[in-house]
Order: structure tokens, then sequence, then C-alpha cells
């Protein structure tokens, strides 16, 4: 099993922690994961990118080829990624952000939700988009379990930041999980 995974939005959402996120949930889960990252000279407001790959078997190479999943949380990230993913990816973007025009391939399964608006407006949070879009992540491929993204979360977030961010991704996967029974 080999899957790579290419979070990319704007400096200051988050994309960064998300990635970390994932890597360790895969740990927890049993699985060798690399998590990388790129983003531009400003800490916030430029392009930003975070990269996991996870394997079944030792990592040699840590940086993501060709993505088999690319979140996209603002639309210069899809303008600039969107023609990496594999041929059978999937493609997951806020809709209220990102106009996919088919850049990503015909083949690419495309799923559209407005994670901004809902960590604002449902949650009262657009901090916590980021791990309201993990969630989605998680809930459309199940790639690593949700016992241990929860784990990654207590690990990653103090008492005070914990119970909004776990909402956050709960939200996430159930709109992930209605996305999925379409």
């Amino acid at each position: 099993m080999k899957y790579e995974v290419r979070f990319s939005g704007t400096g200051g959402q988050g994309i960064i922690r998300c990635a970390v996120l994932l890597a360790e949930a895969a740990l927890y889960d049993g699985y060798f994961a690399a998590q990388s990252q790129v983003y531009g000279p400003e800490s916030r407001g430029g392009s930003s990118q975070g990269e996991v790959v996870i394997k079944d078997t030792p990592i040699y190479y840590p940086k993501v080829k060709v993505p088999d999943v690319l979140l996209c949380l603002s639309q210069e990230a899809y303008n600039k990624y969107a023609p990496d993913i594999a041929a059978d990816g999937l493609l997951i973007c806020d809709s209220d952000f990102v106009q996919p025009d088919g850049r990503e391939g015909e083949t690419v399964r495309v799923c559209r939700l407005p994670m901004l608006e809902v960590a604002r407006d449902e949650l009262k949070n657009e901090l916590s988009a980021n791990v309201l879009a993990l969630g989605v992540l998680v809930g459309l491929t199940d790639v690593v379990s949700d016992a241990a993204v929860h784990k990654a979360l207590a690990n990653n977030f103090n008492s005070k930041l914990l119970p909004l961010n776990l909402q956050a991704y709960q939200r996430g996967f159930q709109m992930a999980r209605g996305q999925a029974d379409k």
C-alpha cells in the first residue's frame, strides 16, 4: 500500500498542520509516513503546501511524486497543483474558493464542499477549517482510522483547543460521508 497526499492553500490556513496530523495518524495506525512542507517567503498570504507519503513498507523517497489525493483551499493552489494529481485520484476543494476547470483531468473524482463556510458559520471558528478539511479527506478515503486521527489531534492540541478541533474533524468526516452517499 502506498498513498500520496498533497494539502495546498494559502499560508495561515493550517495546511502544514493538516499534513502533520495525517502523518502522525498514519504512524498510530502502524504505517510508515513521511511529511514534508513548502511555503512561500511570506508566513501568511503566500502559497503553502504540505505533503504526506504513507506506506506499509519503509519509505525511501519522502516527497509526493503524483498525489492520489489533492486538497486545495485556494484557487492559486488548484491552478498550481491540479495537473499533478493521479489519473484516478481525488481532488477535494473548498467550493467557495476553488473553481475546477478541468486541468485535474477527466478521470479524477472531484469533491467540492464549503469547508470554510461550515467552519465559520456552524463551528464559529474559521481557523478550524483545516481540521474540518482533514475530516473530509479521511471520510472520503479511509486512508487512516478515525481513532488514529483522534489520537493525533489529542497530541497536537491543548485541552482548551481539543474539543473544537475534534468537533471540526467530526463535522468534516460527516460531510464526506454524506458526499459519498450521493
